[in-house]
């Protein structure tokens, strides 16, 4: 028997298990907790784009990174991605598809390479094991590194930067914007906004670094983020003058509703979300 528990407690959908979905996994499909049998996944094609495996000259070894981007010359916006606690599995890639459609250069790094792939596990502690051996300060090296490796690109115009990111890699949308002057614009899914099961950083401690204003969409049927870490950090963002920035809320939504690999996928949601971000990086030039 799997044991699937977060340090935080279980979020809906956790304990789905289905034939389908043990299957997948030893298949080395998704993580078994993630996935469930009445989940449709979104494939989006690559016709028209150019998709592969990069590799990023971080501090002390190569690391890897999924991206996708539009077929053709010329430089194009981009969009740098962090995955979830899941790693760059295939629904973090169908997403740098989904952007790369849109037009964007999109990069996915493997920030957990170091500590294991947590796409082919299917149990949290195991999980979680990797994220705990992933610290903050390494992810904003490596964050760097990728940046570094976006600029020597012919095909990025690093003028026109964003950022996006799903659970943890939500809270470190939230940080990267905090951090890196780069970005011009940030989307964060779902993120966690205070310290707690993660090892990183509070975002919410340090929104008056802010350099880029952050959209956060957020599940109001959340059980990982209280609407009181919500109301915190709207409060940070006022105290702290930061205008741009704002916080969405969809009431019935639970947590990983733009995931429509697991059972909280939320279509309408996912959908006015994803529309949103579009809206929101085209509003800051991205």
């Amino acid at each position: 028997m799997v044991t699937l528990t977060r340090p935080e407690g279980n979020w809906a959908g956790d304990l789905d298990l289905t034939r389908r979905s043990i299957a997948l996994a030893l298949a080395g499909g998704y993580a078994v907790a993630a996935y469930s049998a009445e989940a449709d996944p979104i494939h989006t094609d690559d016709k028209g784009l150019v998709t592969e495996t990069v590799e990023i000259a971080a501090a002390d070894r190569k690391i890897p990174g999924f991206l996708a981007r539009p077929e053709g010359k010329g430089r194009h916006p981009v969009v740098f991605v962090y995955s979830e606690i899941f790693g760059v599995h295939e629904w973090v890639k169908d997403i740098c598809r989904r952007l790369a459609k849109a037009g964007y250069v999109a990069l996915a790094p493997d920030l957990f390479v170091r500590a294991g792939d947590p796409s082919k596990l299917t149990d949290f502690p195991a999980i979680m094991k990797i994220v705990a051996a992933t610290p903050d300060a390494q992810v904003t090296a490596d964050t760097r590194a990728a940046l570094d490796f976006l600029k020597a690109q012919p095909y990025a115009d690093m003028q026109r930067l964003a950022v996006t990111g799903f659970c943890w890699g939500g809270g470190k949308t939230w940080l990267a914007a905090e951090r890196f002057p780069e970005f011009k614009a940030g989307v964060a899914w779902y993120g966690p906004l205070k310290a707690g099961a993660y090892p990183q950083a509070a975002p919410v401690d340090l929104v008056k670094d802010l350099h880029a204003p952050v959209l956060g969409l957020y599940g109001g049927q959340d059980k990982g983020i209280s609407a009181a870490d919500i109301e915190a950090m709207r409060a940070a963002l006022k105290a702290a003058g930061k205008v741009g920035s704002e916080i969405v809320v969809y009431p019935d939504s639970q947590h990983g509703f733009l995931a429509d690999y697991r059972p909280s996928y939320d279509p309408k949601a996912a959908a006015d979300g994803w529309a949103k971000m579009l809206a929101f990086f085209k509003a800051h030039g991205v």
